[in-house]
């Protein structure tokens, strides 16, 4: 009954988002390539704050297109990135293809190209380009940090990390982290180590741990992984995060 209340709130939550959004397919150039993405737009005119939004390994599915619908409706341009091109698994051993498939340094050069489609947009605001994912598309968050100093946020979801200081001290993003204490992939040490690492180089980083939740635990499609109290309290904290380094 309590998740059901939850659930409830949420939706009428997102019914009562700030604007009215518009989605469209749009495509970039990434080197020699054509990258395919979806674009919602908040209605109105002016320019906005924007958003790389990534997708876990299943591709982009719709969940990963309503977090992009929802992130509009809070009053950002929203970009919902396909690194694979057109496919999207409904399997994990598919969706393990095609994220071993996946070359990195495409992938972050697709995200990087995101960033350049944004920044040319006559409606955004090309100095407040933030960048949110989850599971696999939360290290490619953090990779998109690393790849483009003009970023101005970074959300990571239980997603990959790095901790070498060569490396993080390439960013400049302020950083939100939201990970589960029973990840076995990710685990509470491995996402220690990386916010002490970034403290000691002066980065800005905020983490929150969710103790009883797993990997994926935002995503109501993970049926046994699923924990609906700290999904929306990650979701309050990232739109509360993006409100205070994006629309500063």
């Amino acid at each position: 009954m309590k998740t059901f209340l939850l659930s409830m709130i949420l939706s009428l939550a997102f019914s009562l988002s700030a604007f009215a959004v518009d989605g469209k397919p749009v495509s970039y150039k990434s080197g020699d390539e054509t990258v395919n993405g979806i674009l919602y737009t908040p209605a109105g005119k002016g320019t906005f704050p924007a958003l790389i939004v990534i997708h876990e390994w299943w591709g982009l599915n719709d969940w990963v297109k309503q977090q992009a619908e929802k992130l509009a409706g809070q009053g950002y341009v929203a970009l919902a990135v396909d690194l694979y091109r057109g496919r999207v698994a409904d399997n994990p051993d598919l969706a393990h293809e095609l994220m071993r498939g996946l070359p990195e340094d495409r992938a972050t050069r697709d995200l990087r190209a995101a960033y350049d489609f944004l920044a040319s947009q006559p409606n955004v605001k090309n100095n407040r380009i933030g960048s949110i994912g989850w599971c696999m598309g939360g290290g490619y968050s953090l990779d998109t940090a690393l790849a483009e100093p003009q970023l101005a946020a970074t959300v990571i979801n239980y997603g990959h990390l790095a901790t070498e200081s060569s490396e993080l001290k390439k960013i400049n993003a302020p950083i939100l982290g939201l990970f589960g204490g029973l990840d076995r992939g990710i685990t509470p040490d491995d996402v220690k180590k990386f916010q002490q690492s970034m403290e000691k180089l002066g980065k800005k980083i905020e983490v929150k741990i969710y103790p009883d939740a797993g990997h994926a635990f935002e995503n109501p499609n993970n049926k046994q992984g699923y924990r609906a109290e700290d999904a929306a309290d990650a979701w309050q904290r990232t739109i509360d995060f993006l409100a205070s380094t994006l629309k500063k």
